[in-house]
């Protein structure tokens, strides 16, 4: 096994350290940021159908998307906790 300290120095390896945790960081909340932006889509479709709302539809039909919206608001729900849980290990 290699001497770190030796081959690259104490400083250069810590810092390549912190940079693999400041982006693990930025990766999990620019994903937490995406994940509820996805939740709020699909939360806003299905309540008032605003982003996706089909042009031609029946209005005793109701929403025909409400399963799509329901398993996306499900999925980034589930995303936003991973992510969240993610970066409560980094800290």
């Amino acid at each position: 096994m290699p001497n770190w300290s030796r081959e690259f120095g104490t400083s250069v390896f810590a810092a390549r350290l912190l940079k693999g945790r400041a982006m693990d960081k930025t990766l999990c909340f620019g994903s937490l940021g995406v994940a509820i932006l996805m939740m709020l889509i699909f939360l806003l479709d299905l309540i008032i159908g605003v982003p996706f709302a089909p042009k031609v539809v029946d209005p005793n039909d109701g929403n025909p998307f409400m399963f799509v919206d329901v398993l996306g608001f499900l999925a980034s729900a589930i995303v936003a906790y991973l992510a969240f849980n993610a970066s409560k290990d980094l800290r």
